[in-house]
């Protein structure tokens, strides 16, 4: 499949590999494909995320990815339908890093971690993707197919983390990039078109 990926969508996973290594995160996640696409310019995702109104706002959204990598990677709907059952994500999380201190639910590298002493990344240097950035890569194919393009850009990769439910497109639609947004700034029915 990677074949299909135009050069764009190679970077944005490139990219989103390097994010990966830098937080120390065991797997490449759908948050880090998100940065990786925000540090894109002069392409088609770039175009949607400007004119959606996300350029200059990239710090909000690191800062809202991080907030929930706290809540162990929890969406803010999730906590709330825990908090629905009488569980108090904010009170656990706060009690476990007075434990083990901050950003202890984060997944990120620990003091014990071999990769953090060796400064090798998980598995020899090699980062699997975890099963949701596995499925933002297969739905970027459907994303593609469904609007009759032949590659995968990295506008489809854009669209399948719109589409999909977690972290992501929560923070993303909290910055009013949605799919139905970004697919009428794509192809058509909003003020501007990707061209």
């Amino acid at each position: 499949m990677f074949e299909r990926f135009t050069k764009d969508a190679r970077a944005v996973v490139k990219g989103a590999v390097e994010h990966g290594e830098r937080s120390g995160s065991r797997t490449v996640d759908p948050e880090h494909l998100l940065l990786a696409l925000l540090d894109r310019e002069a392409s088609r995702a770039s175009f949607a995320l400007t004119s959606l109104g996300l350029s200059g706002r990239r710090e909000g959204v690191a800062r809202a990815l991080a907030e929930a990598r706290r809540r162990a990677g929890l969406s803010q709907a999730d906590a709330e339908a825990l908090a629905g059952l009488g569980i108090d994500v904010s009170a656990i999380v706060s009690r476990v890093e007075e434990a083990h201190g901050v950003g202890a639910l984060a997944g990120d590298r620990a003091a014990g971690d071999p990769a953090a002493a060796g400064g090798k990344g998980w598995r020899g240097g090699h980062r699997p993707f975890s099963r949701g950035a596995k499925k933002v890569l297969e739905n970027s194919l459907r994303m593609a197919l469904a609007h009759s393009d032949r590659h995968i850009g990295d506008e489809h990769l854009l669209l399948a983390l719109t589409a999909l439910p977690g972290v992501a497109a929560e923070v993303l639609a909290d910055h009013g990039v949605t799919y139905e947004s970004v697919t009428r700034v794509l192809y058509g029915g909003g003020a501007a078109k990707a061209g």
